[in-house]
């Protein structure tokens, strides 16, 4: 086992991490960028933007992401159910083949979040990519672009 590695957090752990991802995720914006693989150009950055409202623990691993999503040409505001699992003390959101309200075809994804950024792989449909950027708090989400 190499040294400073975390274990899975106990129950008490657990609340205080859940309370904190969801304090951590009120009215922030993820703001960032995402590839598409596959398309000759793996390297070509894409902005990104999630107007975060809140994340709301519905009932075991199962939250609500409540978000306006801005990606290319899309624009749209949803609650997006994610499961929320734990590498040691990091949230990792995990969605599988999951349809949005007004929105065609599935997606799924894995983020993890650390600090004041977040980063991940996704795929619509098939096609897939990665993505990463940064969570601005709500103090300095008014001074964002």
């Amino acid at each position: 086992m190499i040294v400073g590695c975390s274990s899975a957090p106990d129950a008490q752990e657990r609340a205080k991490l859940e309370a904190e991802f969801e304090r951590s995720m009120r009215n922030v914006v993820m703001e960032g960028f995402f590839t598409v693989t596959g398309r000759g150009d793996d390297g070509k950055l894409r902005p990104e933007r999630y107007e975060v409202e809140k994340a709301v623990k519905v009932a075991g691993d199962l939250w609500t992401i409540h978000a306006r999503i801005q990606y290319g040409d899309n624009d749209y505001t949803a609650p997006v159910p994610v499961l929320l699992r734990w590498a040691g003390d990091t949230p990792v959101v995990s969605l599988t083949d999951v349809e949005l309200p007004g929105v065609k075809g599935s997606f799924t994804a894995r983020v993890v979040f650390y600090r004041d950024h977040y980063s991940g792989m996704w795929w619509h449909g098939e096609t897939g990519g990665n993505q990463f950027g940064r969570i601005i708090r709500s103090e300095t989400a008014a001074e964002a672009p």
